[in-house]
């Protein structure tokens, strides 16, 4: 089988994007978005999802975060959805329920080729290092458009916000990795009774 990789280039008068992602790496990464808080949840994403990813990033951070974390999604949404190419023979659908230390999330994808998200994910303050916090819920709803994917978030316990962003993007990861494994008893076939995804 031949890997399984995405790129993603995306210039506008706002940020310089590069994501790269192959889905039969070994969870390897290089991210410089310049938002560290960023940097750690897409590093977190890789290491858990067992996918290698790229990011180069840079935006008009003198703005503000939005900016730059809404492109980087945008662009590893399209890297995924390239790498995932028709979609054949994979389990398709993934889920997690993960802890970091008092917090608790639970994340549920299915790559369906239709892109929404169903997000419960408060957090008590405004912002997490350089990311503001309701960019967390934005970024994964732009990366689910993009991936055309359904997913479906909730963070369901946890006092710490560092905790609860870390566990959910590790929840995201768990069920990406189970998702986009391949059956060995589709023998190639499409998961859907479309015959298509």
């Amino acid at each position: 089988m031949e890997p399984r990789r995405g790129r993603c280039v995306r210039q506008t008068r706002e940020t310089r994007i590069t994501a790269e992602l192959n889905l039969d790496g070994q969870g390897e990464y290089r991210v410089k978005t310049g938002i560290g808080f960023l940097d750690h949840m897409i590093e977190s994403l890789a290491r858990h999802s067992r996918c290698d990813i790229t990011v180069e990033a840079e935006g008009d951070l003198h703005v503000d975060a939005h900016h730059t974390a809404e492109d980087v999604a945008i662009c590893l949404g399209r890297a995924l959805h390239e790498a995932l190419g028709d979609r054949a023979g994979l389990y398709r659908m993934g889920h997690a329920i993960v802890p970091l230390d008092e917090a608790l999330a639970l994340v549920a994808l299915d790559l369906s080729g239709r892109g929404v998200a169903v997000l419960d994910t408060p957090f008590r303050a405004a912002m997490l290092g350089g990311l503001p916090t309701d960019m967390i819920p934005h970024f994964l709803q732009s990366l689910a458009l993009e991936a055309r994917l359904s997913l479906h978030a909730k963070i369901l316990a946890g006092d710490n916000d560092h905790h609860r962003a870390e566990a959910l993007f590790k929840a995201l990861a768990r069920a990406l990795d189970q998702a986009t494994r391949i059956d060995p008893r589709l023998a190639g076939a499409v998961p859907s009774t479309k015959g298509v995804l």
